[in-house]
């Protein structure tokens, strides 16, 4: 098992830099997502770590060892990587097997390290079928297979899900985090999607253009998000904006906006008169008809549990979670309330967490 830790690092390709002064620790056995949008620099940063990039700035640790100029070979990491990467004409167990006897492995040590992985992976049955013969799941654990069997100190996953339809990436979410529970390494994943990075993750890495702009736990970035990038990508459904100044309303802190006024907690400790953006998650707003916050609906989305009601604000979209029940005619004014210290407030010009 292994601690990684990225000190300063940088990455440019001739003159043009992508990432600059990346540091952060990943602690041994946690399971850390790096989350953003493609282009942020979460893959590069991955494949540095693999050794397939080159890191032209800093220092990269692996379990203590400086490793910028190690062969991938030698950093005790296995990849899994987003297109499944197996060999058509070999078999389950020889694609499981194939790092090993390449490592010249008595085959008695192949044979247990392949089964004990397979039976881990409920691959045991499909040990002699090609990997066309496999449904997408299973070819993905086939390739977790093939990065167990090495038993190396770090795994690293490249947005290994994203092939795959929407009810199965469910259910390998919970396979992996399953698994990350079982043999406790060491695990880097990446990712583009919240859903997963909320789901399995010890801690978040959320990216932006080559930059962190939070780390955290998955509670920390939902509830105090440091940014409103962070804001705005953690969530689902989309967290709600307005922009406003802060004013005093009878005694109390508030933000007046186009929508009306919304009530703020003290602890945010703004000034009045200061320009800024609040946050609202729609699971935070509730109808009530004498809230300071008022909107047109426009539809009402059913799903199954709950619906979302999506309605015209003066800033645009405004989303709200009611009850299923609930009928609103189209172009009827709603107006909602929410709890002051549910309001995120960010400052109008940095986007920074007042």
């Amino acid at each position: 098992m292994a601690t990684v830790e990225y000190k300063n690092i940088g990455k440019s390709f001739g003159a043009f830099t992508i990432m600059r002064d990346i540091s952060f620790l990943i602690e041994d056995h946690q399971f850390v997502v790096l989350l953003g949008p493609s282009g942020c620099g979460k893959t590069t940063l991955l494949r540095m770590t693999a050794g397939l990039e080159t890191v032209t700035a800093g220092d990269l640790m692996i379990g203590g060892r400086r490793v910028n100029d190690v062969h991938p070979r030698d950093r005790d990491i296995a990849m899994v990587f987003q297109n499944y990467a197996l060999y058509p004409t070999m078999k389950v167990y020889e694609n499981i097997a194939f790092s090993l006897e390449v490592a010249k492995l008595p085959p008695a040590e192949i044979k247990k390290r392949v089964e004990r992985a397979a039976e881990i992976l409920n691959l045991t049955p499909y040990l002699q079928r090609y990997p066309k013969e496999l449904s997408g799941g299973q070819r993905q654990r086939v390739a977790m297979g093939r990065a167990m069997v090495r038993e190396a100190a770090v795994f690293l996953f490249d947005e290994p899900l994203s092939n795959l339809d929407a009810k199965l990436r469910a259910h390998m979410r919970t396979e992996i985090r399953q698994l990350h529970n079982r043999l406790k390494t060491t695990t880097i994943y990446v990712t583009h999607d919240q859903i997963e990075a909320m789901t399995m993750a010890d801690k978040i890495v959320v990216m932006r253009a080559g930059k962190i702009e939070q780390i955290g736990t998955p509670d920390d970035v939902y509830d105090r998000p440091a940014s409103k990038y962070v804001a705005d990508f953690i969530g689902s459904s989309a967290i709600n904006f307005l922009t406003g100044v802060v004013v005093s309303d009878n005694g109390a802190p508030a933000v007046d906006t186009k929508a009306g006024k919304v009530r703020i907690s003290t602890s945010h400790a703004v000034e009045p008169g200061r320009r800024v953006v609040i946050g609202m998650r729609p699971t935070d707003v509730t109808v009530d008809e004498a809230g300071g916050i008022a909107a047109r609906s426009l539809l009402i989305e059913r799903m199954g549990h709950d619906a979302q009601l999506c309605c015209d604000g003066p800033e645009g979209q405004f989303l709200a979670i009611v009850d299923k029940s609930a009928r609103f005619a189209e172009g009827q004014e709603v107006r909602f309330a929410i709890a002051p210290e549910k309001v995120h407030v960010f400052d109008a010009e940095t986007e920074n967490r007042l």
